[in-house]
């Protein structure tokens, strides 16, 4: 059940270090937290956070201390919304190599974007001028 909250948003600027990686988790958990998503809701954000926080830390900015992530989170009554930028280059996603293809099971990395598709309800990635990326999530509170 949904908590008596209308609506909030919150802008945070972190450092390129996996440090940053758990205080993302922790404010949007946060915020899942007050919209009513069930743990279950909450564990699947936190993973997608984690995923795309990672993501922007070692492959947009590669732990580049000059270069900053940027979370905004934006909670309303039935959805959360996490939008995580960096200012690393940008990627063509037609050449993120598929992860469940045979060659690329055993690799170490390129699972990220599926985890993240498969743990939010929507996830768009989109570049921005003149340099980084910037990914936006959505997961949608689901009445039981």
């Amino acid at each position: 059940m949904a908590a008596s909250f209308q609506q909030e948003s919150k802008e945070h600027q972190l450092d390129s270090t996996l440090d940053s990686v758990d205080l993302a988790d922790q404010a949007v958990i946060e915020f899942a937290r007050k919209i009513g998503f069930d743990e279950d809701d909450q564990n699947s954000i936190s993973m997608a956070v984690r995923e795309c926080m990672v993501n922007a830390v070692a492959h947009g900015n590669q732990y580049n201390s000059r270069k900053k992530v940027y979370l905004k989170l934006e909670a309303t009554p039935d959805s959360l919304t996490v939008s995580i930028g960096d200012e690393g280059n940008g990627f063509d996603e037609s050449e993120v190599p598929d992860p469940l293809a045979q060659e690329n099971l055993l690799k170490q990395s390129g699972r990220g974007l599926l985890l993240m598709r498969a743990f939010m309800d929507e996830c768009e990635h989109f570049s921005r001028s003149p340099q980084g990326t910037m990914v936006r999530m959505i997961k949608r509170l689901h009445e039981s």
